[in-house]
This record gives C-alpha cells, sequence and structure tokens, in this order.
C-alpha cells in the first residue's frame, strides 16, 4: 500500500509539472494569437487550437493505448509509473491550457495597455504584468488539473501502470478483498484533499483582491 500510494503521489507531482510548463506555453500561445491580423498567426493559431481540441477529446484510457508505441519510445516500457507519463501530460496539458487561455482573457487589458505605455516589451509584459496578475487562476486552474490527473492515475493503474489504481484493481477487484479496494479508494481521497487544500492556500496567499 506504502509503494502503490508513493508511486501514485509521484506520477502525479511529476506530471503536474510537466503539464503546468507546457499548458501555460500552449494557453500562452493561443492568447498571443487569438487576435493577430498575421497570416502566420491565425495559422498556428488553428494549428494549436486543433491540437488542443483533439487531445482534449479523446476519453483518457483509449489515450494510453493509441500512445503505447511513442511509449515505449520514449520511455522504454509501457508498464509502471514511468509509462504513464506521457498519456498523463498530454492528455491533461490541453485542458490546462485552455483554462490559461481563460484566465489570460480574464485579465484587465487595461494593465497590459498600461504596461505598454510604458515602454515595456512583449516578453515583460508576459513576464511581468500576463503571468503575474493572472497567478491566482493560473493556481487555481492546475489545481483542478492535478484532482483529474489523480483520477488519471488510477485509471493508468488498472492496465499496468502500478499507483492504487493498480493495487485497487489488481489486489481488490480481482482478488475479490474489498477491503484493499476501499483502501486504496480513501488514500485517493485523501491526496485529492491534500493537493485541494494545498491549491486554495497558495491561491490566498497569492490573490491581490
Amino acid at each position: 500500500m506504502g509503494q502503490a500510494t508513493w508511486e501514485t503521489v509521484w506520477m502525479t507531482v511529476v506530471s503536474m509539472i510537466a503539464v503546468a510548463i507546457f499548458g501555460i506555453i500552449l494557453g500562452l500561445i493561443l492568447f498571443e494569437t487569438q487576435n493577430s491580423n498575421s497570416i502566420g498567426a491565425k495559422i498556428v493559431n488553428w494549428v494549436v487550437a486543433a491540437l488542443v481540441n483533439v487531445f482534449r477529446s479523446i476519453p483518457f484510457i483509449i489515450l494510453i493505448v493509441l500512445l503505447l508505441p511513442a511509449t515505449q519510445a520514449l520511455v522504454g516500457t509501457i508498464m509502471g509509473p514511468r509509462a504513464a507519463l506521457p498519456s498523463l501530460i498530454i492528455s491533461a496539458a490541453p485542458f490546462y491550457a485552455r483554462l490559461v487561455q481563460i484566465a489570460f482573457d480574464d485579465l484587465d487589458h487595461g494593465v497590459i495597455e498600461a504596461a505598454k505605455s510604458m515602454g515595456a516589451t512583449r516578453w515583460q509584459i508576459v513576464t511581468k504584468v500576463l503571468i503575474p496578475e493572472s497567478s491566482p487562476a493560473l493556481v487555481s486552474g492546475i489545481t483542478v488539473t492535478t484532482i483529474s490527473l489523480i483520477g488519471y492515475t488510477a485509471m493508468a493503474g488498472a492496465i499496468g501502470a502500478g499507483g492504487l489504481g493498480n493495487l485497487a484493481y489488481l489486489d481488490g477487484f480481482q482478488a475479490s478483498n474489498n477491503a484493499v479496494t476501499m483502501m486504496a479508494t480513501i488514500i485517493i481521497v485523501i491526496i485529492v484533499f491534500v493537493f485541494q487544500f494545498l491549491g486554495d492556500t497558495v491561491v490566498k496567499k497569492i490573490d491581490k483582491r
């Protein structure tokens, strides 16, 4: 049980970090190109938006199967916690990217215009205005995404990725041991509560409203 719990937490944390990075990059690309008059920017926006929508639409359990060849090439195995990472990241990053785009869209554009009038470069606007001002929404979004990731790890575990999902399925369901299934479920719920508490705490500390 301890090993399975560690595997679940490890998969969640590693994939959460990667999702946060890729999600912010994708969300920023969508935000920066959505109202551009440049043909190149419109093409980039269309391509990125299409990829985001496609990967958001594929059910996670199907995505795992579709990515088995890529997983084998990337991590050298299709079993264990490491093998779950590509599917976890690719499934959750597009979802978080949309939350990032919404957070940027909801930002008071007067703040951005004020930064422009003071001569700030685009990079400075992104790093010192856009992301800092949107940070409460970004943290709230990654918290919601992380909760989904915990559920995804359980599904991944059912097909051999390890963690509490694997334990609940093999040693619980297939062995008709309800105690193991119940304990794994309780631990997953506790993990969810911990991540939600941490996310809410960070949001309260950085929210300037």
